[in-house]
């Protein structure tokens, strides 16, 4: 009998520490960082994980670059993909290739079709090819706080994140987005969007699951109360 008492506590020993958390990953937008997650409060049981990406290589897809971020992401245990903006359609194409438990974007596009026009507009005639990657992180200094006025609640932090983009990066990500190939979805994705979003404008985008009023492309650092409620309760089904 003692014997057994002994087996069963190392049962219980072995199931109680051999659980895994499961993994959220996180992926920053385009003119973002990891601190762009930093006011989310995420349930403690969550192990977050944000990753990290230089300039993708000369002439990759959103897929490609989504594969070759792949590599970051441990699929033997359980895990959510959480993306914001570029991140979020990062998360799209990883979910089409991988098994997350769940699949976030915020402030994002689910495809192709839910991108403004100016985007199918420079497919067609892409005149981001002529400028230097220079000119377009100088450019969007001066357009951020005109076109989502919201960032001045975090103004500092949004110019910091910005401003340590190079040229090659954001010349090649421009290129992600523009020619972004993907026209419908076959994984279930919760899209977290803002009325106020200028950058990706929400008229554009086919039942949001989650609708944040007023919320702007910004939201997850500027309304991280709210997103983070969100978060929880689809985390917690």
């Amino acid at each position: 009998m003692r014997y057994l008492f002994a087996i069963t506590n190392i049962f219980l020993f072995i199931n109680l520490f051999g659980q895994t958390t499961t993994i959220i990953y996180c992926f920053p937008g385009q003119g973002s960082d990891k601190r762009i997650f930093d006011s989310l409060e995420i349930d403690p049981n969550y192990e977050i994980r944000v990753i990290e990406y230089g300039a993708p290589d000369k002439h990759m897809t959103m897929n490609s670059f989504a594969r070759q971020l792949s590599a970051q992401i441990d699929t033997t245990k359980d895990f959510v993909l959480m993306g914001v903006s570029l991140g979020g359609m990062i998360c799209v194409e990883l979910a089409e290739m991988l098994n997350p438990k769940r699949t976030i974007i915020i402030s994002s596009a689910k495809n192709r079709n839910e991108l403004p026009g100016s985007y199918k507009f420079q497919r067609a005639i892409p005149l981001y090819k002529v400028f230097p990657g220079c000119i377009l992180v100088g450019g969007a200094k001066i357009l951020q706080p005109l076109v989502e006025p919201d960032r001045n609640k975090n103004k500092e932090t949004f110019k910091s994140m910005l401003g340590s983009k190079k040229g090659v990066y954001m010349k090649r990500t421009v290129g992600l987005l523009i020619n972004w190939e993907r026209e419908n979805n076959t994984k279930p994705i919760c899209h977290i969007h803002g009325t106020n979003d200028h950058t990706l404008p929400f008229r554009k985008i086919k039942q949001p699951t989650y609708t944040i009023d007023q919320g702007s492309h910004m939201m997850t650092l500027t309304r991280a109360k709210e997103i983070s409620s969100i978060l929880n309760s689809v985390l917690a089904r």
